[in-house]
C-alpha cells in the first residue's frame, strides 16, 4: 500500500510538470507578424503614433528663441550616443543636430544604439551650453584631446529633454531596464 501511494504521487508530479511546460511554449512567428515587432521602451511609456520627422523638428527649433521650449514627439535616427553610459544621444534636426538628455537621468539608451530608429517624446528647447559642458560632452563622446581643446566658446545648442523613448529592436542592447512596447501604426 505504501508503494502504491508513492507511485501515485510520482505520477501526479510528473504529469503536472509536463502540463505546465506545454502551456509555457511561445507560438511561432511568421513573416507577417515580423512587422509587429516591438520597440524597446525606455522611460515613460509612449506610443509610436503622431511623431514628426527630423526635418519638422528643425522647423520647430527655427521658431524657438533661447530659453523657449515646446512639447514634441519625433521619429528620427540616433547619430551619436554617450560612450560612457548612454546618458545622452544626438539626433538630426534637419541639417543641424540636437542633443537629447533624459528627464532626471531616469533612464539611458544603449551605448551601441547609434544608427537605430528612435521615437522621442519630451521638450525641445534652445539653450546656451558652456565651454565646460561642451568639453565634457566631447570627452563622453570619445573625441580626441585635440578636438576637446579646440572648444573655446559657448554655443547656442538645440536641446531635447526626453521623458520616454522607443528604440527599434536590435541585437544585444547594452542597457538594462528596457521593456517591450508593440508597434501600433
Amino acid at each position: 500500500m505504501k508503494h502504491l501511494f508513492t507511485l501515485i504521487f510520482i505520477t501526479l508530479a510528473i504529469s503536472s510538470c509536463r502540463e505546465s511546460s506545454e502551456t509555457e511554449e511561445m507560438p511561432a512567428v511568421n513573416d507577417e507578424q515580423l512587422e509587429e515587432v516591438a520597440y524597446l521602451n525606455y522611460g515613460e511609456l509612449i506610443t509610436n503614433t503622431d511623431a514628426i520627422s527630423s526635418d519638422q523638428l528643425a522647423d520647430v527649433y527655427a521658431n524657438l528663441q533661447p530659453n523657449d521650449s515646446t512639447a514634441v514627439k519625433v521619429r528620427t535616427t540616433i547619430n551619436e550616443v554617450c560612450a560612457k553610459k548612454g546618458c545622452w544621444i544626438e539626433v538630426p534636426a534637419g541639417d543641424a543636430t540636437a542633443r537629447v538628455t533624459f528627464k532626471d537621468y531616469g533612464f539611458f539608451l544603449p551605448r551601441n544604439s547609434q544608427g537605430q530608429e528612435v521615437i522621442l517624446e519630451g521638450m525641445a528647447y534652445k539653450s546656451k551650453t558652456s565651454i565646460d559642458d561642451l568639453k565634457h560632452y566631447a570627452q563622453d563622446g570619445g573625441k580626441s584631446q585635440q578636438e576637446i581643446d579646440a572648444i573655446v566658446q559657448d554655443e547656442i545648442t538645440l536641446s531635447f529633454e526626453a521623458t520616454g523613448a522607443l528604440v527599434e529592436p536590435f541585437e544585444n542592447p547594452d542597457v538594462v531596464g528596457a521593456t517591450s512596447s508593440a508597434k501600433s501604426e
